[in-house]
């Protein structure tokens, strides 16, 4: 067959590889490739899969020529100019697995194994991908697929050992605007001594995920190498899970969740379960907010969702333990990344106009991980947290973590497009949509727009008056910003009612 020569194209395709050939190419016309095939590149020792983009501009490739995107490049590891074969892949076995779950079948641990095995080698397509979601998602997964699912996820990539009896983490199950604890946990919790190395995933349908979120503040694409020795030393790490290769297809499959909007139960176990094991975790706390608009609805949803995850954490070696939550409205006051940051520093500072939720809410998380501490007796947890956040211990620690993991030159100002939305009448605010407030976020900017996002001035039960300032939007770019004012005046996401109105608390039930 004959060969074509590669040339690096300059497109970012996000973790798909992707080859470019030219319409009038002899070994496309002979070998009857289509665009959006999978095709098998070869040279020497060397192979990947792509998938094939036709195009009919000689100036982006020529006849002779194969281009190959970012990352194909990256993977193929060969200079500009070599000559390669190309040819038709085998189909994935796996996608006879995919099949059987789309038509409703239950999948085995070998299908879960050749399937994240397939992904992992690029033999999946965006599309097939999505099809093996979307069959998880709509045909549900049983307990024993979820767990055979968490253990093939782990077993993708690289797993941590610690060596030591205990090594905390916490993790929250998303869907509430700001909430971020994590960035109060982690700094406590090592100042206190134990380990606590958190790695989380970028923002799947949130405005920010604490990577996001630590990136405003400090490089959080840490090699497992660097990951190590910061942990040994700070006894704790705020870093995103993809760089240190934890459970990597879980990273691949947030790329196809991420536009589609799905996050299903058996999906999110499997996830965040198979990345505390791969990061080495022993113990885990486990955040569920609940509410009316949250993720979590019901209190017979949530009792369920935790028999599921401590039905895999137990057979996978994590001590679990779930805390039900109040997810009724945002927590803290900004939601997007530098908005958030402004909020964690504020309580870390002991600043007198610090979220006084966010504050409360991480001290509860942060004392019942300490509890998993045998020197730390039961109940006391909240006041070892609260006298080490007082005692500027865990904004130390924190400053020292930022230098460790390295420190940006400067935190972004928040965007400079701003727009207030008013309340339409006067009362009492009854209700907050934090489906809604995530949706105006997102399309404000945020994650991606670091200065996007929302600041909220109002909260559950708080007086308004007519054409009171609720939230303030701000954007980086107009378009962005026009997208977001439009849907905020839409629905505004509030409802002005009476005290009467408010839902009752989760832990009043």
């Amino acid at each position: 067959m004959e060969k074509l020569i590669i040339k690096r194209i300059a497109i970012d395709t996000y973790r798909e590889n992707v080859a470019y050939m030219n319409s009038g190419c002899a070994v496309y016309r002979a070998a009857g490739f289509q665009a959006l095939s999978k095709i098998k590149i070869t040279a020497d020792h060397h192979m990947i899969l792509a998938v094939l983009n036709v195009v009919h501009d000689e100036c982006i490739v020529s006849p002779g020529e194969l281009g190959l995107s970012e990352q194909a490049f990256s993977q193929l590891g060969l200079p500009e100019g070599t000559a390669v074969l190309v040819d038709h892949p085998e189909p994935p076995i796996s996608m006879d697995a995919v099949r059987r779950k789309i038509s409703g079948g239950v999948l085995g641990y070998d299908d879960f194994v050749s399937i994240t095995r397939d992904i992992i080698e690029n033999r999946y397509s965006k599309m097939e991908m999505a099809a093996f979601l979307v069959a998880c998602a709509e045909t549900g997964l049983e307990r024993k697929e979820t767990l055979y699912y968490t253990r093939a996820m782990a077993d993708s990539g690289q797993k941590l050992d610690w060596h030591e009896p205990i090594v905390a983490d916490k993790h929250c199950i998303g869907g509430i605007p700001g909430n971020r604890t994590s960035m109060l946990i982690v700094p406590i919790v090592a100042a206190h001594g134990m380990l606590i190395p958190k790695t989380s995933s970028r923002a799947i349908t949130s405005p920010a995920g604490t990577a996001d979120t630590m990136e405003v503040l400090a490089e959080v694409n840490l090699e497992p190498k660097r990951l190590y020795e910061i942990v040994r030393k700070e006894r704790g790490c705020l870093a995103w899970g993809g760089t240190s290769r934890l459970a990597p297809v879980d990273d691949i499959l947030i790329t196809v969740e991420r536009p589609l909007g799905i996050d299903a139960t058996g999906q999110m176990v499997a996830s965040i379960l198979s990345k505390k094991l791969a990061a080495g975790s022993t113990h885990l706390l486990l955040d569920i907010p609940l509410g009316p608009t949250a993720k979590v609805r019901h209190m017979q949803q949530a009792l369920s969702l935790r028999k599921i995850f401590e039905y895999v954490g137990d057979r996978i070696g994590i001590h679990l333990e779930v805390m039900i939550t109040d997810g009724r409205q945002p927590i803290g006051s900004g939601v997007g990344p530098v908005l958030e940051v402004r909020d964690v520093m504020q309580v870390l500072e002991n600043r007198p106009e610090a979220p006084k939720d966010l504050r409360h809410k991480a001290l509860n998380l942060a004392g019942r991980i300490l509890e998993f501490d045998p020197d730390v007796r039961g109940g006391t947890g909240y006041v070892v947290a609260r006298d080490i956040l007082d005692s500027g211990r865990a904004l130390a620690k924190m400053q020292s973590i930022i230098e460790a993991q390295g420190k940006k030159a400067s935190v972004p100002e928040p965007g400079k497009l701003t727009f207030d939305i008013r309340a339409d009448s006067g009362g009492v605010v009854s209700c907050i949509d934090n489906y809604q407030i995530n949706r105006i976020a997102r399309l404000a900017g945020a994650p991606l727009d670091k200065g996007a996002g929302v600041d909220l001035f109002k909260k559950l039960g708080d007086k308004v008056e007519k054409g009171e300032s609720l939230y303030r939007i701000h954007a980086e770019f107009e378009s962005d910003f026009k997208f977001s004012v439009r849907l905020a005046e839409r629905n505004n996401a509030y409802t002005i009612g009476s005290r009467e109105d408010i839902p009752r608390n989760p832990e009043e039930f």
